[in-house]
């Protein structure tokens, strides 16, 4: 690819580790995040003049497992074709047979995860919690109006990450999702305990799981507490949770219209709004619908080509997904 860099010293152009089979992406040493299985690395688009997010996977635990290996491969790709601002963008993906590593590029957020930035900054408005619920709230809509419906499955404030200059967040880390057919069921137990609905736990549910993780995301970023942070174990958490009992930091939400917000989203399944109801809340009534919502946003939601009813990474496959983290584009949490 020819580039235009005349009157520029080699000696201060920082070189590549390794380019991608077209030559578009280039992955800089520099390490963003890392886990067990994946890591991270500051990357190019050439083409765009944008930086991008490579995200890296050793292969060798699956190397035995082909099939799975090609799930894994087919799944990341149907995740892909999400597009939706409130969504990490999935640009690339393909696998080295030669290093056996799965490699995939993303977007680029500029604040990492919401949970630490929240953290960082501990005096922020009701008005900008709200702009950023809404915006999760977008993120869903899409997700589980998507022909096929997409199922999270493990939303929470690590797993929605920020551009704090304009303050536009995005939903991330689908290593879990579950793309449902028309009855929008799905049957494994996955997730993060202290955001898990407790439908969950039957393995029968469909994406109101979402709204309830949505709603402890809100409760987090209200008190800047965990869910259960007063459970020390995980037996604990089940218990409440099964049993209904909310977690403690409900008590510290001083804002009645929050706690009132918060409480329909941990409602039971049936009684639980969907994401677009809960968009139209009188919790939203106090900001203004400024330049967030984008008139072509619609337009940009895009159809899983060649793909059937159903496709989901269940049992062994989502296991293994989640363990990889996909679309988790600047820090790498938890891997």
């Amino acid at each position: 690819m020819p580039s235009m860099n005349s009157g520029i010293d080699d000696r201060d152009m920082e070189s590549f580790e390794e380019v991608d089979p077209t030559g578009r992406y280039g992955r800089y040493s520099e390490l963003l995040g890392s886990g067990a299985v994946k890591k991270v690395y500051r990357a190019f688009d050439q083409e765009e003049g944008i930086e991008v997010a490579w995200n890296q996977v050793k292969l060798r635990n699956f190397s035995d497992d082909e099939t799975m290996i090609n799930r894994l491969f087919s799944e990341v790709r149907l995740l892909g074709s999400l597009r939706n601002k409130n969504i990490i963008a999935l640009y690339s993906v393909w696998r080295d047979k030669e290093k056996n590593t799965l490699n995939f590029i993303t977007e680029v957020c500029t604040s990492g995860n919401l949970r630490e930035y929240r953290k960082k900054h501990k005096q922020v408005s009701m008005k900008a919690l709200k702009k950023w619920s809404r915006q999760i709230l977008r993120g869903l809509d899409y997700l589980h109006t998507h022909d096929p419906c997409v199922i999270h499955r493990d939303l929470n404030c690590s797993n929605v990450l920020i551009n704090g200059n304009v303050g536009q967040v995005k939903i991330g880390d689908f290593g879990l999702a579950a793309i449902v057919g028309k009855n929008h069921s799905a049957h494994s137990v996955l997730g993060t305990p202290e955001f898990m609905a407790p439908e969950l736990y039957d393995e029968n549910y469909t994406e109101m799981i979402d709204i309830y993780s949505f709603g402890m995301c809100v409760l987090e970023m209200v008190t800047l507490e965990l869910p259960y942070s007063e459970c020390d174990n995980v037996v604990k958490i089940y218990k409440k949770v099964t049993s209904g009992v909310r977690p403690l930091a409900m008590n510290k939400v001083k804002d009645p219209e929050a706690k009132a917000f918060i409480e329909k989203c941990l409602a039971q399944p049936r009684a639980r709004p969907s994401a677009a109801d809960l968009l139209k809340d009188p919790f939203f009534d106090s900001i203004l619908d400024d330049d967030e919502n984008d008139d072509d946003e619609t337009a940009n939601r895009s159809k899983v080509r060649g793909s059937g009813d159903f496709v989901m990474a269940g049992g062994g496959d989502a296991a293994m997904v989640g363990k990889l983290g996909v679309g988790h584009a600047m820090m790498g949490e938890g891997l």
